[in-house]
């Protein structure tokens, strides 16, 4: 990113209406060549500053050598300072209002000093040869195409025998290709914006356009991005865009007063994690955010954000104590008017340049359309994390067996707004964590049981509409919740069960990805048909996944009990032998190896409001799909006894409920 001119005033006005998205090409630190000098053009917004300055190892940190020019009134402070180059070292020495010098970070920092150290780094970023070519001219479908996201956290998935954390590169030449053998189409990786502590994992930012050099520098972390790609696995990047931490060299009080946070404090605080919000009434704010989202993409290939707390945008009262005020609209609600309108414009700006981009919204609340065009009223995101479904099924599955018929509505509710939204089903790391248990540990039972209910739980996700999200170590059956400071546990692969839930987490995401008709209509109820939804005294629940080719379905069944039931009688919609294509109770996933052998003929009876009936073998707390394999005709004779093969349809009235969709359906019988 070499520039060779001072920023024109067309940048100029778009950056202080809110409309510059690219405005890292004119913002921070560039590498520059002006009057035949090679130097860097540093340019920073501080409205209510006195004076600006460049400090550095370079001039002694003396705020006197290289002052900054004011370039308007709205704020805009540059300089070019002859003979810098890559790797050297500066802050912003700011001259406040009331008198005080402040240090600060650069916002729009391309790197910066490793912890504890807090200045920012002059960089390049355009050293790196990309070799994803193939990758980025690929043409998507996402909504119809498998969607496998593995969460990882880059500080604790493998540390090396040290304890010391494996570089971006390190981590390229073994985590991607995991990945890959697991079946996981995308890794999804917790916020790498450059940030002061440790554990608070990166959701409390300072370098929002700095790569954490925790793992290594910019060009390693392009290095992971690409081997990604040429593996063909997108990159999903956490994302924060609601709140910053307060830490003295970061945006906080950047100029003396409220510059980047609002300056109400009842709009400012989040109290609950002691960040401040952003001023998303402020153009400036505005398009330091956009370009901050576009800028990961363009410059990083990142295919995409999972937008962290959208909840705490919308609403001025969402995850506000009792005891603290609330601010509220010109209307007098809780709704924050600005940060609505933010997001939309966002959205807008990044589909504007990656039509394929992932936008995914972490929303927590009922708020409507959220995956939604904007033009039609929607936020814009094209997915959100279905939090209701991820509720309710972890209350339903941490209690005992013989309890789940009471509610049963927690494993069939979500049906009624599936189809809603674009969903992801996140099991992540907000699920294992401050004393919420690991996955395995949540499940009643003894030891057998907790692996058998994981197995069933997972199968039921695999099953369920949606795209899927799993937190790393969730693969191995982990007893311990998620440790931030160590990796995770990988000895437990020499124990037999662990070895075979790590199995079978890996063959269930194979399966995935080669049914159609577990992604293709994902978010539509043309791809979702319940067989039995009604038998809580069994907790069993039996439905059709649909492919977009008629005849690609698969009969799912789901027994949340550890009972057996050696003839168990479901209902079909053809007629013909079925075999059992999937079982989590076999032995080698380490199961009791309840399964069907052979095939399975439908017989010629009417259950479950299908024309059609398949008595099976039901094993205890497990996940079981069946797939027609072979059809058959009934044999019908006409009026002059002349025998023809027909399929049979039985003539039904039957009320079919898909989502918010009822439909009336009538077969009539063919003779």
């Amino acid at each position: 990113m070499m520039i060779n001119t001072i920023h024109s005033e067309h940048d100029i006005f778009l950056f202080h209406q809110g409309n510059l998205y690219h405005s890292y090409n004119i913002m921070g630190a560039h590498i520059a060549v002006e009057n035949n000098e090679l130097g860097v053009r540093f340019t920073v917004w501080a409205r209510h500053a006195k004076s600006v300055s460049v400090v550095g190892s370079f001039n002694e940190w003396n705020g006197m050598k290289h002052p900054m020019k004011k370039i308007n009134e709205n704020g805009l402070w540059t300089t070019f300072i002859p003979g810098l180059t890559e790797g050297d070292i500066y802050k912003y020495e700011i001259k406040a209002n009331d008198g005080n010098l402040l240090l600060k970070s650069d916002p729009y920092a391309f790197f910066s000093e490793c912890r504890p150290n807090t200045a920012s780094k002059v960089a390049k970023l355009d050293n790196y040869t990309w070799g994803d070519q193939k990758w980025q001219q690929k043409k998507q479908n996402v909504y119809e195409e498998p969607m496998n996201i593995y969460e990882v956290h880059l500080g604790s998935w493998k540390l090396k025998e040290d304890g010391e954390f494996r570089s971006y590169r390190e981590l390229a030449d073994e985590l991607i290709d995991y990945v890959d053998q697991m079946g996981y189409t995308h890794i999804e990786l917790l916020p790498l914006n450059e940030h002061p502590f440790d554990r608070s994992w990166g959701y409390q930012p300072t370098g929002f356009f700095s790569i954490t050099s925790r793992f290594g520098s910019p060009d390693e972390f392009k290095y992971f991005v690409d081997r990604c790609h040429q593996k063909g696995i997108g990159v999903i990047l956490d994302w924060v865009p609601g709140h910053f931490c307060k830490d003295d060299h970061g945006l906080r009080l950047f100029d003396g007063t409220p510059l980047y946070e609002y300056s109400d404090p009842i709009k400012a605080e989040k109290r609950e994690w002691g960040t401040l919000t952003f001023d998303f009434g402020k153009p400036e704010v505005i398009s330091f955010l956009i370009s901050n989202a576009i800028f990961w993409m363009d410059v990083y290939h990142i295919d995409g954000l999972r937008v962290d707390a959208v909840s705490n945008m919308l609403y001025y009262n969402h995850g506000k104590g009792d005891d603290e005020e609330i601010a509220r609209n010109s209307y007098g609600g809780y709704e924050n008017l600005e940060a609505i309108a933010f997001i939309r414009k966002l959205n807008e700006a990044v589909f504007q340049y990656f039509p394929n981009a992932l936008m995914m919204a972490e929303e927590a609340t009922s708020w409507p359309n959220v995956s939604r065009p904007t033009y039609i009223g929607g936020l814009g995101f094209n997915f959100k994390w279905n939090m209701g479904w991820m509720n309710d099924m972890l209350k339903y599955m941490e209690m005992d067996p013989i309890h789940r018929k009471y509610h049963h509505q927690l494993i069939t509710f979500s049906f009624f707004y599936a189809f809603s939204e674009n969903f992801i089903l996140p099991l992540s790391h907000d699920e294992v964590v401050h004393g919420k248990k690991s996955l395995l540990n949540k499940m009643p039972g003894d030891y057998w049981q907790k692996f058998a209910n994981l197995r069933a739980f997972y199968g039921y996700m695999a099953s369920h509409p949606g795209k899927k999200l799993l937190f790393m170590g969730g693969e191995l059956g982990q007893f311990s919740e998620w440790k931030d400071l160590e990796d995770i546990d990988w000895e437990l692969l020499d124990y037999e069960m662990h070895e075979k839930m790590h199995n079978y987490t890996k063959a269930l995401n194979q399966f995935y990805l080669k049914e159609p008709s577990l992604w293709q209509q994902d978010h539509t109820p043309d791809g979702f048909e319940w067989i039995d939804a009604n038998n809580f005294n069994q907790s069993i629940i039996t439905f059709i996944r649909k492919g977009k080719v008629s005849d690609d379905q698969l009969i799912i069944l789901c027994n949340f009990t550890p009972v057996v039931y050696e003839y168990y009688k479901i209902g079909v919609p053809e007629l013909g032998d079925y075999e059992e294509i999937f079982n989590s109770d076999a032995s080698h996933f380490g199961g009791s190896g309840q399964v069907n052998d052979g095939l399975l003929k439908a017989e010629d009876e009417n259950w479950h409001s299908q024309p059609y009936c398949l008595s099976i073998k039901v094993p205890p707390l497990a996940f079981v799909v069946f797939r027609l394999k072979n059809k058959r005709y009934k044999l019908t004779t006409d009026e002059g006894g002349k025998e023809h093969e027909k399929q049979k349809r039985m003539r039904s009235d039957v009320t079919c409920r898909r989502g918010r969709k009822t439909t009336r359906v009538t077969n009539s019988k063919l003779s």
